[in-house]
């Protein structure tokens, strides 16, 4: 599914790609129990409610969880950001694997791509959805071109970002 808003008015084209992850989980509605699912983009329930001062268009490269994504789908996601005529590009990806995904995007040229994501759902009451994404929005509009991680309360290249697999949390390379 492809959502897009366009104003002639604005100068500023951003592409927002779902790929899944926690993000987008949402509570199933094709299944029973108390698993969830991959739905609509987060991204785009989030932006059809702000009055952005720019474009966007909204597509779905695929839904999975990170730890599914497997070569072909980031050969998939890697041949949509390049043949993309935007060059600002925000990718919503699940946190396990974002490191992976940008570093297998990092030959990408003359685009800025923000990869970001969250640890609770859009979906939930607490997600950290709202504030991811408005980082990744004011970074991709203000940093130079190339790859970047965007995730509690920081952004920088995917080579500077690291996990701490104690808390969970991406901080800075010291």
């Amino acid at each position: 599914m492809i959502y897009f808003e366009k104003n002639p008015f604005l100068n500023m084209d951003v592409l927002f790609i779902q790929t899944g992850g926690t993000i987008d989980k949402d509570y199933p509605k094709n299944i029973n129990g108390w698993g969830f699912e991959i739905g609509q983009p987060a991204s785009e329930k989030l932006l059809s409610s702000l009055r952005l001062s720019l474009n966007h268009r909204t597509i779905t490269a695929f839904q999975k969880d990170s730890t599914k994504i497997d070569k072909d789908d980031l050969e998939n996601l890697k041949n949509i950001c390049q043949k993309a005529k935007e060059t600002k590009i925000i990718i919503t990806h699940g946190t396990d694997t974002i490191l992976k995904t940008a570093n297998y995007l990092s030959t990408i040229t003359k685009k800025t791509i923000v990869l970001t994501g969250a640890f609770l759902p859009y979906a939930f009451k607490n997600s950290d959805t709202e504030f991811n994404i408005g980082m990744a929005i004011a970074g991709v509009q203000t940093l130079s071109d190339g790859i970047y991680v965007s995730l509690n309360g920081i952004i920088g290249k995917f080579n500077e970002i690291q996990r701490d697999e104690t808390t969970g949390k991406y901080y800075k390379k010291p």
